[in-house]
């Protein structure tokens, strides 16, 4: 594990994120104190197609609006229709 001020961090950045891609750890500190830890990200998990099948459902109405709702939207006292007037 390697240790650097944030100085140092800053100007060699692009060479601290390269070795830390290849596995090594890198702490940076400020003013002597550890503050952050500089790791390579763990490779991500191709995601499973349909592994809730069976556990959702989606209503056979989820795509039609009530008519209520439409009515209030378009009545609505904090939308007013748009008469040309600035």
């Amino acid at each position: 594990m390697t240790t650097l001020n944030l100085y140092q961090a800053k100007t060699q950045l692009s060479k601290l994120v390269d070795r830390a891609a290849a596995g090594e750890e890198i702490v940076i500190a400020k003013a002597g104190k550890p503050m952050a830890r500089l790791v390579p990200l763990e490779p991500r998990r191709p995601r499973k197609s349909g592994f809730l099948k069976g556990q959702i459902w989606i209503a056979d109405d989820f795509d039609e609006t009530p008519e209520e709702i439409i009515r209030d939207f378009e009545d609505s006292e904090i939308f007013p229709p748009d008469d040309g007037t600035p």
